[in-house]
């Protein structure tokens, strides 16, 4: 007869919180040895989450190269003559939220030919005027960015317009630090040769395993930006760039 382990979560999101929160633990015994009946047994098990010494326990993020997952891990030791079994399991760690309320920061912006920054041919770029805002550069990580885009006028047809998501991970220590940019994701908000002085909404809803509230710790950091890009029908990118700071209420 086969025999099967698994883990459940009572909280179908797997998400948990730092603090005196009953949780679960791989380091204690929840059955004594003996026989299991046949059939499906539950075992029921909890411990409350709390950090070493002053440790701390920084919320669940998947990056490319800082990485923080939080895993349990079952055993069932078996006879001799039975392998014995594993399996693990991985939850989600939120942090306490902050309790000072998050102000808006809305930033407008301007793009054209004379604000594009690292531009070497710039008198053989088209004209054009693109307006737009972001409500807020602070975000509430549950919430979405928005704002809004405006094409005021453009020589050239454009092609699609983009917001394109990034984490900036630094990681290092005393001897040295590399900070490296990837994107997250990439959203079209536009497609083909828009309508002039039409309003084009931003909408973000930032990604939960991949973002996390803005970290700085010793040796890394997690940070995160937004570039808002227009592709134009020759496929020239421009782009504008808006730092972000994510956190949790």
């Amino acid at each position: 007869m086969s025999v099967t382990l698994d883990i459940r979560l009572k909280r179908a999101n797997k998400v948990y919180h730092e603090g005196p929160i009953q949780l679960i633990s791989s380091n204690i015994e929840v059955a004594k040895a003996g026989k299991v009946p046949g059939g499906k047994t539950e075992i029921p098990f909890e411990f409350p989450l709390l950090t070493k010494g002053n440790k701390v326990l920084y919320e669940t993020y998947h990056g490319v190269f800082v990485n923080i997952q939080y895993t349990l891990r079952c055993d069932m030791k078996r006879s001799l003559l039975a392998k014995d079994l594993s399996r693990t399991c991985e939850f989600m760690v939120h942090c306490q939220p902050q309790k000072a309320k998050v102000l808006p920061t809305p930033v407008d912006f301007t793009i054209t030919p004379d604000t594009l920054q690292n531009t070497r041919e710039r008198s053989l770029l088209p004209k054009f005027l693109i307006r737009g805002h972001l409500d807020a550069t602070t975000c509430v990580i549950s919430q979405p960015l928005t704002g809004e885009v405006v094409v005021e006028n453009s020589q050239v047809p454009i092609k699609s317009i983009e917001l394109q998501l990034v984490r900036v991970e630094t990681c290092g220590c005393a001897e040295g630090y590399a900070r490296d940019a990837t994107e997250i994701q990439n959203i079209q908000i536009a497609e083909g040769d828009v309508c002039h002085s039409l309003s084009i909404p931003i909408y973000m809803v930032f990604p939960r395993l991949f973002t996390c509230p803005t970290l700085e710790t010793t040796n890394f950091k997690v940070e995160f930006e937004v570039n808002v890009v227009i592709v134009l029908h020759d496929d020239h990118l421009i782009t504008e760039n808006f730092p972000l700071k994510l956190c949790r209420v």
